[in-house]
């Protein structure tokens, strides 16, 4: 793993200069991807939340607090919103009766296959103007962010 705080002053600098562009440019893109929605009513935390079930699949309320870093209270309401627009419903936990278990609905698969082909089709689009040496090393990095982003 590289220690990206040491080494001479041209070589620090340079590592800094690189991970300021990374941050920069990840945030900007991110930002802009967010914009590609496809239901605009759902916020890009409710959004958040689909994402999350669909991909660690159904979980409690406090967990899906834990994993989306917002207080619990915050996570009620926003399960709650979601249920009301028939995305996500919540059913009794196998262990424990005092809990529920938050899972997605067919309506929220569909709508998140849907966000899911604009997004990559609006990030296609943009990738038609790096040329053949960009476009190789971008799809060689894209492991890479994936790693970071899951770190």
């Amino acid at each position: 793993m590289p220690d990206l705080s040491y080494g001479d002053d041209a070589e620090a600098a340079a590592n800094a200069a690189a991970v300021n562009a990374l941050r920069s440019s990840v945030m900007r893109l991110s930002r802009r991807l967010k914009h590609q929605r496809v239901d605009e009513s759902l916020s890009p935390t409710e959004m958040s939340v689909l994402g999350t079930l669909a991909r660690c699949g159904s979980a409690t309320p406090g967990e899906l607090a834990r994993k989306e870093h917002v207080q619990p209270p915050s996570m009620t309401r926003i399960v709650a919103l979601l249920e009301a627009k028939g995305l996500v419903r919540l059913e009794p936990h196998p262990d424990d009766r005092r809990q529920k278990v938050v899972s997605r609905t067919e309506l929220a698969d569909a709508m998140l296959e849907e966000s899911r082909r604009k997004r990559n089709a609006w990030l296609a689009a943009l990738a038609e103007g790096l040329d053949e040496d960009e476009w190789a090393r971008l799809r060689a990095a894209a492991p890479v962010l994936e790693k970071l982003a899951h770190l």
